[in-house]
Order: C-alpha cells, then structure tokens, then sequence
C-alpha cells in the first residue's frame, strides 16, 4: 500500500501517552504513526479472532 492510499486523519492524544508510544515505537525501529497503526492491527486482528463467525466486512484488506 503506498502513502498515497492511506487515510490521513487528525488524532488528539494526551502528551504523556505520546511520549510512551514515542518511546516503545523507537524500541521498536518504527515511527509513531507506524507504532499506532501497527498496535491498531493487532488490536483488529484479536478481536476478529474473538469474533467466531465474523463476516467479510470485518476483514482487513490485507495483512500486515
């Protein structure tokens, strides 16, 4: 997927929760947008597997 194909959208977070996902994303070698949508990812993947039966509207158009 490029840059041109991703979503773009405002996020408010409180600053201390800025600086702990700066800081694991770092640990990480990713950016902070990566971390957050990495982390979004997971977050999707686990409930979809929470989900029995779930529907072709909650999957993902690809995996990361």
């Amino acid at each position: 997927m490029s840059i041109e194909d991703r979503k773009a959208f405002l996020l408010r977070i409180d600053p201390k929760l800025w600086a702990q996902l700066e800081a694991w994303a770092a640990s990480e070698l990713r950016s902070v947008n990566g971390q957050i949508e990495f982390l979004l990812r997971q977050a999707v993947q686990q409930r979809r597997k929470s989900r029995p039966g779930a529907g072709p509207r909650d999957e993902p158009d690809h995996e990361a």
